[in-house]
């Protein structure tokens, strides 16, 4: 699959049981990060298992730019030769981040508070995405940021010559804001706190600390106040990504919905920052069991095994949850419409700047399939036909978001009749296997371009 070019039309078909393990890409979150962080450091960081999906290559291609040289050996194992913090070199042309929020506006926060000019794009997707939410707090270190009207790329940063550190809260729950301030801190002298009322994935902040970071972290009465001492040497590092939940919610969530399945799928993170969807699953009656529990690389990581669970209820999901699944809730939606009752999903309005606006898009596909939904501006409601009982039989628009056309796939595996998108292009920007792996579970996807 393309994230660019052509769409690629496909149609996914009703299911016998999905069986099997499924091998899901390692985690994008980490994948992004060891490549920054490794360019940040001095000498060499090794990375095993990374994301070779569109969105990282483009981050790896901009560490390339910025003076890092990034190596790929094959197989998932890359290293990556920093240039230290404060070394980026200007780039000598525009940084294309392709789909991918999370790359541009972390590589926004790491060259900030370093001398040098960069000029930021992206598809047609990102292009439509609020860049003022990093580009506000990184002006208080001395960056400046010129782009299109609503802040919006294309952008050229302008990074600070004498940065100074800052205080910042982040006014809604993102990991991408608060990593791209903790990644501007590093060049500043001083001390950079950054406060967030509710806790968001924490990944930045554990493996600023495995590369030598100065940093910490404490629950207070006005939430989680990090605080990250600038201007250290962060030291190179040998990494496994663990495997993506957020993709792994794919199979995982198609086995629970498909009768007779039963899916493993082997070294998954399982950071409490990550984990809501399958306390949310749990909830509902999935079947779901951890299996090998361990940690690796500071991060817990589990077997999942998923079977089907044709009793599920819908459930009130409350909306402090929303930070620790906010890529999982068009998944959800699809489940939610294979259980009976009605799922109720508030506090998720970050939904609507997303690579879509993922309320509106999975509302009307859903009800293109026979399901009802109820939505505000900060609540998706869904009605639950029961196992089964979804008619499907429509083709949906994927509006160039993966997460959107990989639900209505599997949606389609347990519907009536099958569910189409129209591109699942988008796809191989995180889940470039997607297609085989699903297929060799035993799903029934057809481009039908």
């Amino acid at each position: 699959m393309s994230g660019h070019g052509d769409p690629i039309p496909m149609t996914s078909h009703p299911s016998g049981p999905l069986t099997g393990e499924a091998q899901v890409p390692g985690d994008k979150s980490i994948s992004h990060r060891s490549l920054i962080l490794g360019a940040l450091a001095v000498g060499e960081t090794r990375i095993t298992g990374l994301l070779e999906g569109q969105d990282v290559l483009d981050t790896a291609r901009a560490m390339r730019a910025f003076g890092a040289e990034v190596t790929d050996h094959g197989g998932g194992a890359w290293s990556v030769h920093g240039v230290g913090v404060g070394g980026f070199a200007e780039p000598e042309d525009v940084i294309d981040c392709g789909n991918s929020g999370t790359g541009v506006r972390l590589i926004m926060g790491a060259m900030a508070t370093s001398p040098v000019v960069a000029t930021f794009t992206g598809d047609a997707s990102l292009r439509k995405r609020p860049m003022g939410r990093v580009t506000d707090p990184l002006s208080l270190f001395g960056a400046q940021a010129v782009g299109r009207s609503g802040g919006r790329l294309p952008m050229t940063v302008v990074g600070a010559v004498d940065p100074v550190p800052v205080r910042y809260e982040v006014p809604v729950p993102s990991a991408q804001v608060k990593s791209a301030v903790l990644l501007a801190g590093l060049n500043a002298p001083g001390q950079t706190v950054v406060i967030e009322r509710e806790a968001t994935r924490d990944h930045t902040e554990r493996m600023l600390v495995g590369f030598g970071a100065d940093l910490s972290t404490e629950d207070t009465a006005q939430g989680r106040v990090i605080t990250l001492t600038g201007q250290p040497e962060l030291k190179p590092q040998t990494i496994a990504v663990p495997r993506d939940p957020s993709s792994a919610a794919f199979p995982v969530c198609a086995a629970l919905i498909v009768p007779g399945s039963d899916v493993l799928v082997p070294n998954i993170g399982l950071n409490p920052t990550r984990a809501g969807l399958f306390e949310t699953l749990r909830e509902m009656g999935a079947d779901l069991t951890f299996e090998n529990e361990r940690e690796e690389g500071g991060e817990p990581v589990a077997d999942l095994r998923a079977r089907f669970s044709d009793a599920m209820q819908g459930v009130e999901v409350p909306p402090e949850r929303a930070p620790s699944m906010i890529d999982e809730y068009p998944i959800l939606s699809v489940v939610a419409a294979c259980a009976t009752g009605k799922t109720v999903m508030r506090g998720v309005k970050e939904l609507r700047v997303k690579e879509s606006d993922r309320i509106d898009a999975m509302a009307r596909g859903l009800e293109a399939c026979g399901v009802t939904v109820e939505e505000d501006e900060d609540t998706l409601i869904v009605h639950g036909l029961g196992a089964g009982a979804v008619p499907g039989g429509a083709t949906c628009e994927a509006r160039l978001d993966h997460r959107i056309a990989m639900s209505f796939l599997v949606l389609g595996m347990a519907s009536k009749a099958p569910v189409g998108v129209d591109d699942a292009g988008p796809i191989a920007t995180s889940f470039p296997v997607f297609e085989p792996l699903m297929a060799q579970l035993g799903a029934s996807l057809k481009r039908t371009a």
